[in-house]
């Protein structure tokens, strides 16, 4: 396998929850590029690209910030969190095409001690993942937040194909066994049991306290050139195989879907797992954007990694643990390590291909999956080797 497109360095910040990381959210994002950029053996003069997270940077600040005196392409691809892995695949165009040598990818924010979503969607209608249509038909009937909106998905799931809470909870607790072998994670240190999950209250049926991502302050960042440049840089490069992303029909609406389980990644999937050649059956780890227990299940569905409506019996068998045929979020993921808008996957997916995860790595892991899930459904994937 070859391709055109490499990622040359990922940065992070601490994540954390508390009253302020001390740190605006531009000041995250700059810590965790300039970490990326020295990672990847580059000056920020050299970056010449740079694709902020939707509506939480602009490239010219970045540029201005970092010193990228020579800024010749700047982009955002408006897909909620299925924008980096989507991000993965432009920047990997931009570089082969020559538009720029080094492409950087920021994401963060305070999502802890900032503002709350709460706050977010009661000002400002653009920012609701929906649009108008939420704005009008759902939120004046109470249906107000992404965990109701997503319940819908996981309570049709669970009433045509049988699956369980327990089922929903293996998850959460696969996802924080991960975060004790990550001491990043804000979750580190404290482990979760399934009968602490089937004990926590219930904020939108089915959805439990922990079926829901965490709120973090923290960012996260990668650079992207081409595999000819990255030839002489310091660290492993992790190649872009492929990526793709896609929208449901209608994306701005979940209820009147012909198919409700039908998602962005539906697409997508086929289109990256083609241009790659490869098949789910050759991937050694995903990196699953999990905003909801659920969102995990039903998107290792739709990437082909099981059957529609077999996810249920695929987690709970132990697949996605450390050791199983399917490793997912070593990391702990948005669940259990932090809420870095999907960036903070990318960056363990390079780590397990760069084997340098610990007593949390893949054995001899040569292929992985980067998904991304935004607004009510967009889906994005990455396909990423060694």
């Amino acid at each position: 396998m070859s391709a055109g497109a490499c990622i040359v360095g990922i940065g992070e910040t601490a994540y954390c929850r508390k009253p302020g990381s001390g740190l605006s959210q531009l000041g995250l994002q700059l810590q965790a590029a300039l970490h990326a950029i020295a990672d990847a053996g580059i000056t920020p003069a050299e970056v010449d690209g740079i694709m902020p997270f939707p509506n939480l940077g602009r490239a010219e600040e970045f540029a201005a910030n970092l010193g990228c005196s020579n800024l010749r392409y700047a982009s955002t691809i408006h897909m909620g969190g299925a924008a980096p892995a989507a991000s993965l695949g432009a920047a990997a165009a931009a570089v082969e095409a020559g538009l720029a040598h080094y492409v950087l990818l920021p994401a963060g924010w305070n999502g802890y001690s900032g503002s709350r979503a709460r706050q977010t969607i009661a000002d400002d209608v653009a920012s609701i993942p929906g649009g108008a249509i939420a704005r009008d038909f759902y939120m004046p009937h109470g249906f107000t937040a992404p965990p109701q909106w997503y319940a819908v998905m996981a309570r049709r799931h669970m009433h045509e194909y049988g699956t369980t809470a327990e089922q929903l909870g293996a998850i959460a607790v696969a996802m924080r066994n991960h975060a004790q072998r990550n001491p990043r994670a804000v979750m580190h240190g404290r482990p979760l049991s399934l009968e602490d999950y089937l004990a926590s209250p219930m904020l939108a049926d089915p959805y439990r306290v922990f079926d829901c991502c965490l709120e973090t302050d923290g960012a996260a960042a990668v650079v992207v050139t081409t595999a000819e440049r990255a030839q002489d840089l310091p660290a492993d490069p992790v190649k872009i195989l492929a990526s793709a992303c896609g929208q449901p029909y209608p994306a701005d609406e979940i209820t009147n879907r012909k198919d409700i389980f039908q998602t962005g990644l539906t697409i997508a999937a086929p289109e990256a797992f083609g241009r790659a050649g490869v098949t789910p059956a050759d991937i050694d780890f995903a990196m699953i954007y999990d905003c909801f227990t659920f969102e995990l299940l039903q998107q290792l569905e739709e990437v082909g990694f099981c059957p529609r409506g077999e996810g249920g019996a695929f987690v709970e068998e132990g697949r996605i643990d450390l050791g199983g045929s399917l490793p997912v979020n070593t990391h702990g993921g948005l669940l259990s390590e932090a809420h870095v808008l999907g960036m903070g996957h990318i960056v363990e997916a390079v780590k397990q291909l760069r084997r340098q995860c610990g007593d949390r790595q893949v054995k001899d892991s040569e292929v992985g999956v980067v998904t991304g899930w935004g607004d009510f459904g967009d889906g994005s994937i990455a396909i990423l080797a060694r």
